[in-house]
């Protein structure tokens, strides 16, 4: 079975980070995948310093652990100054090759204003250099303080859809990628 992990960069309460990850994750597991969050919300993890161990941090040894476990991830950020949160950067740089060179990896970005690709691309880059394999779908919600409604939902069917395919290119590449079924 493939087993994806889904992390939003996003600490805030009522995060819309946090919901785009939970809408994808729905339909990564309707295709048949497990799918676990890890809650940066609910995790103590360090700056990163460079290092390789974070002794007293029990954290990272679970994030690390998850994903080395994983076949592939759902990255979801908001667009803070035009690229990745630091919370979402952090979490990666507490990993490596060895946590993620070749998972196969869905990106997301939430945006207040109009949509746009610098977050995603900066992801992209990001990933291609620890050589995970980054699928072509990927999803910019612009203006999310009203592109969900009040239980989370999507209010554009055609965001919706984007969804569909993202799930389904994700489950579909980690299946060929990975060797999984």
């Amino acid at each position: 079975m493939v087993k994806i992990v889904g992390i939003s960069g996003s600490l805030r309460p009522e995060s819309y980070s946090a919901q785009a990850l939970d809408l994808a994750a729905t339909r990564v597991r309707a295709l048949g995948a497990e799918v676990e969050i890890l809650d940066l919300r609910e995790m103590s993890l360090p700056f990163c310093n460079g290092g390789d161990e974070y002794p007293g941090h029990p954290d990272v040894e679970k994030l690390q652990k998850a994903v080395r476990e994983a076949d592939g991830l759902i990255l979801v950020t908001p667009e803070y100054h035009g690229s990745v949160s630091g919370v979402l950067k952090n979490a990666l740089d507490l990993m490596g090759f060895e946590e993620l060179s070749d998972k196969v990896t869905g990106l997301i970005s939430v945006l207040g204003g109009q949509s746009n690709s610098n977050a995603l691309n900066d992801m992209r880059t990001i990933m291609r250099w620890v050589h995970a394999w980054v699928i072509p779908e990927q999803i910019a919600i612009g203006q999310a303080w009203k592109a969900f409604n009040g239980e989370g939902k999507l209010l554009d069917e055609k965001l919706s859809q984007r969804f569909d395919q993202f799930a389904q290119s994700l489950v579909e590449n980690t299946r060929k990628l990975r060797g999984v079924s």
